[in-house]
């Protein structure tokens, strides 16, 4: 109904984060796993009439919302969060040069795990 909120919240948080973390990191590759998710479902949640064009814009009360992102939204931000450290452990501590993901290739990626997420816990 409503977990992509959550994504696109830690997204926004990426975004303003971004500058003050070193570079080794790679806050972009967080940031394309997670708006590729939240690009993915949020034309999923309309297509489902789940979110509308009009307000209040999510057809759920706030009584559903609230338990639907900490059901569902946090977990997507934490099995995205855990991909990125792998990517990062994989890059940084095994000093794999030639490891450079794409920025598409980790949005699909990122849709994947929050769809996965969506299905099981959902």
């Amino acid at each position: 109904m409503a977990c992509f909120i959550a994504p696109a919240t830690a997204a926004v948080a990426v975004v303003y984060l971004q500058k003050k973390v070193p570079k080794n990191w790679h806050p972009d590759w967080l940031l394309a796993l997670l708006t590729g998710g939240v690009f993915w479902l949020i034309p999923e949640h309309i297509y489902h009439g789940e979110v509308v064009f009009y307000p209040p814009f999510l057809t759920a009360g706030i009584n559903e919302i609230i338990p639907e992102v900490l059901k569902v939204g946090v977990p997507m931000i934490l099995a995205t969060m855990a991909v990125w450290m792998i990517l990062l452990f994989t890059s940084n501590i095994l000093k794999v040069n030639r490891f450079k993901p794409q920025l598409p290739g980790l949005m699909i990626f990122g849709a994947a795990i929050m769809v996965l997420v969506d299905k099981i816990l959902a």
